[in-house]
């Protein structure tokens, strides 16, 4: 449990907010729209757009199925295990129009970043309001924020459950 708790409540905000300051970072156009929005509900939904966009779990809900399903064509028979990746869900072009772009302006209460259901993360109301108390500002306290080094050289987290980054080197 403690481990658990560990990367619930811990690994996975500081991973966002290093993901997020980084896609910020490299989008100056949302970020200045970030950084000069008082509106704490423009800060709410940029949180969301960030959650979307980023999609920081990526292990994926691991399911059996109950019965014979036909899903695109294919059949999933029962007994068959199935792996539904969250990341993939939030790139649906379907839900989310041009879903490889960073927009803080659309409206993405749609993701599924914290699962869906009765499968969802307990912890996503504090993890929101961290991350709306550090979006909002971070970038207003420290305007000059910007990467010490090249995207190129910034080691990112592909072994584990939980995506981010290693070390974010930021100067001002």
């Amino acid at each position: 449990m403690g481990v658990l708790m560990l990367l619930a409540g811990h690994e996975t905000t500081a991973n966002m907010i290093a993901l997020g300051t980084l896609a910020l970072l490299e989008h100056p156009d949302q970020l200045a729209r970030l950084r000069e929005s008082d509106d704490p509900a423009f800060v709410s939904s940029a949180v969301e757009e960030l959650l979307r966009y980023l999609h920081i779990t990526h292990n994926g809900r691991r399911r059996v199925a109950l019965q014979d399903v036909e899903i695109a064509g294919e059949t999933i028979r029962a007994g068959e295990g199935v792996i539904m990746a969250g990341d993939i869900g939030n790139r649906d072009p379907s839900v989310f129009p041009d879903p490889d772009r960073l927009d803080l302006g659309r409206n993405p209460r749609q993701h599924v970043a914290f699962g869906f259901g009765v499968h969802q993360c307990l912890g996503q109301p504090l993890a929101r309001m961290e991350l709306q108390v550090v979006y909002s500002t971070l970038y207003r306290r420290i305007p000059a924020l910007r990467l010490a080094t090249g995207l190129e050289n910034i080691p990112f987290k592909h072994d584990g459950s939980v995506y981010g980054v290693y070390e974010l080197p930021v100067t001002w």
